[in-house]
């Protein structure tokens, strides 16, 4: 494994899709990364990934500090939707992703979410965008 920030990726999206109560508002097709607008509603999306290089530990293992955001969307009338799948992924995450078989999450930082009015407003979407942060390691 060489892209940390795939790896939390793929380790959050497994911990979202198996989660009952999320399943229940979001289909797991609508969890996924993609650089654009959601062209399914409503929709978890990840963007902007960013890591930082920390360095080696034992056993040829090595350490970085990854930065992901999740774009949360729903139609504006569904406000309360996109609140409540902000919740439920918020308490999905508070204590960081499970770790797999090929990435270990050493640090965790509980989530932040941000609720912002669509700039199209013809479009009419309620958007959220949570910060997330963690320090993980992997072997090389």
């Amino acid at each position: 494994m060489l892209d940390p920030t795939l790896a939390l990726q793929n380790a959050i999206r497994s911990d979202l899709i198996a989660d009952a109560d999320l399943a229940a508002l979001v289909p797991a097709d609508h969890i996924r990364a993609t650089p654009v607008r959601p062209d399914r509603l409503p929709s978890v999306l990840f963007g902007e990934p960013r890591a930082e290089f920390l360095g080696r530990a034992s056993g040829s293992q090595r350490i970085a500090r990854v930065f992901l955001t999740l774009h949360i969307w729903a139609p504006e009338e569904g406000q309360d939707l996109a609140r409540q799948i902000g919740a439920i992924v918020g308490q999905r995450l508070e204590f960081g992703p499970t770790d797999t078989a090929e990435l270990a999450v050493d640090e965790w930082h509980r989530p932040s979410v941000v609720w912002l009015r669509d700039p199209k407003p013809e479009l009419t979407l309620t958007h959220g965008a949570m910060a997330l942060e963690a320090v993980v390691r992997w072997r090389v």
